[in-house]
């Protein structure tokens, strides 16, 4: 039986060993993390596809200054018809002849035309179109901004998840050592009959309690890895791990001076405003209709009709111009709707504005909140291992119950968790203050750097 153990134990250490092998242990930075999740981030891709689209929007609508031209040709073969005139012509005597000549034969007819159009006036169409288009891209670029700091914001909380499920592992599992040991001193107490049956069975029951807080631990860690992996384009075996410690940077600020900052830089804000910049253009664009349009034209004609004519070098330049009256009241429609898009733009301006500073002045509390949840659990931390000693000498000299030491270390392992998940918390909470205030991307900058 002894033997079936050991080969048991010999075939799992075997098949953990191969499955080590299989899997790659990354060091990962929260530089690094930001700087992979930037490049496997498929909705930055969408981003920027619609970037590159307002781009293209916005050299389109200055091309719309460029003259049109155009170039048209034909070549024709005919068939030979039959073809009888009964015209009648005047002879030079005075009298009527319905006699004559047989008509050209024709069998083959070409011809070439190129028109040049340049656009003088417009009524301020061509203008104002490329001035919206323009805020547009603005805008676009401003939404890909947004989107980046997202994309960070989102990773700096994943890569604290991962951070605190391994430091959780850690903990718990330095706890379950001591557990252990700790049973394993107990059990020859209770052998020696110098330790009460239902202590020794408080100490074995905390071991479990321990063990399945391990196996929550580890599955934790499990799933917040393979999510960590799939943000940053890893293979889903890469087991991460994480720097040992976030660095936090305390802020002098005032509220009032990150809501400045916020309505300065946020990116959606900006974003609105171009898009409001835009619909006034698109206004302008709207009333262009009412006015007559203006352009230089030009063109050349080329024609041969066999035994007919030739033609060449019949070159025309002059003035196009263009009107329509009925532009007097369907154009009205046309401006409405372009002034209500601008309402609607300036009011979603006036809501973002109130959502800023609600948002700013949130942010900022669980910034300082977490800041002292540092404070109290560092001296949580302090506090609970002088208990745990207190209690551990006192249960040595029989001064204290197996009870009170099993709820001391409980309290010593709680207060290590909180302080390290508090860490955390407190550099996602300053990085989350600097989004909302959009100064998370030349945060970001600095830290890639």
């Amino acid at each position: 039986m002894k033997r079936n153990n050991k080969l048991l134990l010999i075939t799992a250490f075997l098949f953990q060993a191969i499955g080590s092998q299989a899997q790659e242990v990354r060091h990962l930075s929260l530089s690094e993390a930001i700087d992979l999740s930037l490049k496997a981030s498929k909705q930055l891709k969408v981003t920027g596809a619609k970037l590159i689209q307002a781009k293209a929007a916005y050299t389109e609508a200055k091309e719309r200054k460029l003259p049109d031209v155009s170039i048209s040709g034909s070549y024709l073969r005919l068939a030979q018809p039959d073809l009888t005139l009964k015209l009648k012509l005047n002879n030079s005597s005075g009298s009527t002849s319905t006699e004559q000549s047989a008509p050209p034969s024709v069998s083959q007819a070409a011809y070439g035309i190129a028109n040049v159009s340049l656009p003088l006036f417009a009524g301020f169409k061509i203008q104002s179109g490329i001035e919206s288009a323009k805020y547009l891209a603005e805008a676009a670029k401003l939404d890909a901004d947004k989107d980046r700091e997202d994309v960070i914001v989102n990773t700096i909380g994943a890569y604290s998840n991962l951070y605190k499920a391994t430091a959780a592992v850690s903990l718990v599992n330095e706890n379950l050592r001591q557990s252990i040991e700790r049973v394993r001193e107990l059990s020859n107490l209770e052998k020696n009959g110098l330790l009460a049956r239902n202590d020794f069975l408080k100490s074995q029951l905390q071991q479990s309690n321990v063990e399945l807080s391990l196996l929550d631990a580890e599955n934790n860690l499990h799933i917040t890895n393979e999510n960590m992996n799939l943000m940053l384009g890893l293979a889903e075996s890469t087991i991460l791990v994480p720097d040992t410690s976030f660095d936090l940077i305390p802020s002098d600020r005032s509220v009032m001076e990150w809501e400045h900052l916020a309505l300065q830089n946020r990116k959606d804000a900006a974003a609105l405003a171009n898009r409001a910049k835009a619909a006034e253009a698109g206004i302008r664009y709207a009333k262009s209709d009412y006015y007559p349009s203006l352009a230089v034209t030009g063109g050349y004609i080329g024609a041969y009709i066999e035994n007919v004519v030739t033609i060449k070098d019949a070159v025309n330049a002059g003035v196009g111009f263009k009107y329509a009256p009925s532009s007097l009241w369907k154009t009205n429609t046309k401006v409405v709707e372009a002034k209500a898009r601008l309402s609607e733009l300036q009011a979603n301006e006036a809501v973002l504005e109130d959502a800023i500073r609600l948002q700013t002045a949130q942010a900022y509390e669980n910034y300082l909140l977490n800041q002292k949840k540092i404070d109290v659990y560092g001296v949580a931390v302090d506090q609970s291992a002088e208990n745990y000693r207190i209690v551990h000498n006192k249960y040595q000299n029989n001064l204290a119950t197996t009870t009170d030491l099993l709820d001391a270390d409980v309290a010593q392992l709680q207060a290590r968790l909180n302080y390290a998940f508090a860490k955390a918390d407190a550099a996602v909470s300053y990085k989350k203050l600097l989004q909302i205030s959009g100064l998370l991307s030349a945060d970001a900058s600095a830290t890639l750097k």
